[in-house]
């Protein structure tokens, strides 16, 4: 969880100082707006980050539940025959 916070910081600072060039900042306003862009996306990819992970988790307890419910289902029709 940390390292998706930390790119997504990565990534907002880098998008904040692009920002600030294309329009011309002085250096002290691109590293107000960029250290804002890097928090902001840090906390957005963390968020993001345990939203996929939980979706994850799920997934895989469907799956699991699936396939013992399938074998369940072979091993009563094993058993019928």
């Amino acid at each position: 969880m940390k390292s998706l916070m930390i790119l997504g910081g990565l990534f907002g600072f880098g998008i904040g100082v692009s920002f600030g060039l294309l329009q011309h900042s002085d250096w002290s306003s691109i590293l107000w707006r960029s250290a804002a862009a890097a928090y902001g996306a840090g906390w957005l990819m963390r968020w993001w980050g345990r939203v996929w992970l939980r979706g994850l988790k799920e997934v895989g307890e469907e799956r699991l539940a699936a396939a013992r419910a399938k074998a369940a289902e072979d091993e009563r029709k094993r058993r019928k025959h």
